[in-house]
């Protein structure tokens, strides 16, 4: 298995770190603006695009701040992906950050990809 580099991305959004919890965190939020439909039994979500089917387990969750997620098929690897929620102390600001893993060609494809899903999710906050 080739291996994966680990990145991060960050994005301002205008909204409540609680309503973007509530985004983040469950299948019906997640469904709004990440993938077609989410479905979850436990730890098990299920993210489904274009009638395929993948299946993540939830490793944390940490109320009104973050969820981190291993996909079925990176198991028995380190491997991750974690939309945290960060309020700068002075400012207020809100950005959420990303933490993913890519093989190295095809990093830029994979930050392009949560570009556009951060833009679906200003979309239906309102705040793009």
């Amino acid at each position: 298995m080739e291996e994966k580099i680990k990145y991060e991305l960050e994005f301002p959004i205008h909204a409540s770190p609680q309503l973007l919890y509530q985004y983040i965190s469950t299948p019906s939020g997640l469904s709004e603006w990440f993938a077609d439909n989410v479905n979850s039994r436990g730890e098990i979500y299920k993210f489904i695009w274009d009638g395929t089917e993948e299946q993540a387990k939830l490793v944390t969750k940490k109320s009104g701040e973050r969820i981190k997620f291993k996909w079925a098929i990176d198991d028995d690897s380190p491997y991750f992906f974690e939309i945290r929620i960060q309020v700068d102390e002075i400012t207020k600001d809100v950005s959420i950050m990303i933490t993913d893993f890519s093989e190295e060609d095809e990093i830029d494809e994979a930050k392009m990809l949560w570009e556009n899903q951060i833009s679906d999710l200003k979309q239906v906050l309102g705040s793009a």
